[in-house]
């Protein structure tokens, strides 16, 4: 897990390689884990996850925002997109990063940028906007964020992710705020954050249940660990728990068939659907999260055409091109 980790994440943080990717993404099977680079291919998309009973949490990509014009033009298409999906009449809402509409240039400008988008989602029928959580320092500023708002705004929730230490006190804390409860997909500091996957798969089930159990608010399960989506759902029956406050969710192109199952068999399932061209940096990450991830994607996205796509990519797209070195080993 570790190598593959390590070098996932370090792929994932660099600029450079994320403004390659954007020019060679889609001809390189981007678009199998990317649900549109436009709003309307996106709303398509959704509209057939919705046909299938499942609804959508749909994340504008985007990375290294570090002006006030970068961060204005993310919340613009964040504005459209919860409108066009309002219009729609789809079943979804929105996920946003606070980094990318200014946290990292001005923290009260970020503030307003949010407060902006809750008051349009609100308008449009109160959708619900999820603040995801990034790497540590930035996850404590989305906190202090969802602190400020969370007495103004019902529509608004965030993560928990269980590889750090702080997750049991954040789930105690937060018992009548939407949460989404991950394992987390960032290099954290062994000060801060469990280091092995036993320890963070231990504390993700730890947590899971402590929130089931006390929770007020609707909870998602997000992962694509049958072991621990199967404990879970023998836990809910145990404990006859309101099902209409869970819902498991997964990644737009990860195992869909199992998403299918699972919205079929009476539970609620949301797919998170990332859209637009700025994929590089939220792909590496799922490849880091899990390295089960390599799997999933590699027959559909690594052919022969994709490698020497690869090649003329370069170093930007080398994720993929290593997805073949690895299987082959």
């Amino acid at each position: 897990m570790g190598l593959s980790r390590d070098f996932f994440i370090a792929l994932s943080e660099n600029a450079t390689l994320n403004e390659a990717a954007k020019k060679y993404g889609l001809a390189l099977g981007a678009n199998k884990v990317v649900a549109g680079t436009d709003v309307e291919t996106t709303i398509e998309s959704i509209r057939a996850l919705n046909a299938q009973n499942i609804s959508a949490t749909v994340d504008n990509l985007g990375e290294f925002v570090f002006s006030k014009e970068e961060a204005t033009a993310a919340k613009n298409n964040i504005l459209t997109m919860i409108q066009a999906l309002y219009d729609a009449g789809v079943d979804a809402h929105m996920s946003i990063k606070l980094t990318q509409i200014g946290l990292d240039v001005d923290p009260e400008f970020c503030y307003e940028n949010v407060r902006e988008i809750l008051l349009k989602a609100h308008e449009c029928g109160n959708m619900h906007i999820n603040m995801d959580t990034e790497d540590y320092n930035h996850t404590v500023q989305t906190f202090e964020m969802l602190d400020r708002l969370k007495g103004e705004f019902k529509n608004v929730g965030t993560v928990i992710q269980a590889y750090l230490f702080r997750a049991t006190e954040e789930i105690e804390k937060y018992k009548d705020v939407r949460l989404r409860l991950v394992k987390g997909a960032y290099k954290e500091d062994a000060s801060v954050a469990y280091q092995s996957k036993e320890d963070i798969d231990a504390n993700y089930i730890k947590i899971i249940e402590q929130r089931l159990l006390n929770a007020k608010a609707m909870t998602s399960i997000a992962t694509h660990d049958h072991n621990i989506i199967d404990h879970v759902k023998k836990f809910i029956a145990q404990h006859n728990l309101n099902k209409d406050l869970i819902e498991f969710q997964m990644l737009y192109g990860f195992r869909s068939e199992l998403q299918v199952e699972i919205a079929n068999s009476g539970y609620n399932f949301c797919t998170y659907v990332p859209y637009g061209e700025d994929w590089y940096g939220y792909f590496m990450r799922r490849l880091a999260e899990r390295p089960q991830n390599l799997q999933l994607v590699y027959k559909s996205i690594v052919t022969p055409e994709v490698e020497r796509g690869a090649i003329v990519a370069g170093s930007a797209l080398a994720g993929l091109v290593v997805l073949r070195k690895l299987f082959k080993k």
